[in-house]
């Protein structure tokens, strides 16, 4: 190969090394060329797969700032360069050399790393992108659910918690406010002071509205099992 060729084919390996998601190294020796057809089509458009010369690969890997491609740059070489899900590509790499036993994987780079042949392997084992964000998707919308059964959540016990902070409010007026003017705070006081039984009688009815009101929907819903 003349030196300008050398150096374009460098260059668009170096392209591909730093616009992929990831590269797969693999050894065709032995496949023919319609085995090659089969398995870019296999791949289709998520990976581009080609026949590249060692010495220049590993040129190209780094000026990538890929280091330590060597022990996996032996022997006839295929890259597939992976532009959509790592997983699909390896799950379909892997089962193709099922079927295809000649089709070795030598190994990979995944975000800069340099990957060995079973680390490969087990990224065919991942779940693709789109069943991760099917799965993320069912998990929000449950959520979404549970959130809305939370505001949902029976009257009686909002009305609980409303009569005993009122109660606590009573006995110390700070809880919602004005204990920053010992003044404020002394008048405030006279005030609950004064107005105690009323509030603890609001309270008291408060409470037994609840009361009440839980034990009606008790017996709807009995009835309505019965």
């Amino acid at each position: 190969m003349a030196r300008p060729d050398k150096a374009a084919a460098i260059a668009a390996l170096k392209e591909k090394f730093s616009s992929s998601n990831a590269a797969v190294l693999t050894e065709y020796r032995g496949l023919t060329v319609q085995n090659l057809k089969e398995l870019r089509r296999s791949l289709g458009e998520d990976a581009s797969y080609a026949v590249a010369k060692n010495t220049l690969t590993r040129i190209a890997a780094k000026e990538a700032g890929v280091e330590g491609l060597d022990e996996q740059l032996t022997g006839p070489t295929a890259v597939a360069f992976i532009n959509g899900d790592v997983a699909t590509v390896a799950k379909g790499l892997r089962d193709f050399a099922k079927d295809n036993p000649l089709l070795v994987i030598k190994g990979g780079v995944l975000d800069g790393k340099v990957l060995d042949a079973e680390t490969v392997k087990k990224l065919a084992d991942l779940e693709s992108r789109e069943v991760l964000l099917a799965k993320l998707a069912g998990a929000f919308k449950a959520s979404l659910s549970n959130a809305a059964a939370l505001f949902s959540a029976p009257l009686s016990q909002a009305a609980r918690l409303l009569g005993a902070l009122e109660t606590k409010a009573n006995e110390d007026p700070s809880v919602i406010g004005g204990a920053g003017n010992p003044a404020a705070g002394d008048q405030e006081l006279k005030t609950a002071e004064q107005s105690a039984p009323e509030a603890a009688d609001a309270a008291e009815a408060t409470e037994d509205a609840a009361d009440s009101a839980s034990t009606d929907a008790a017996s709807h819903e009995d009835a309505s099992n019965n």
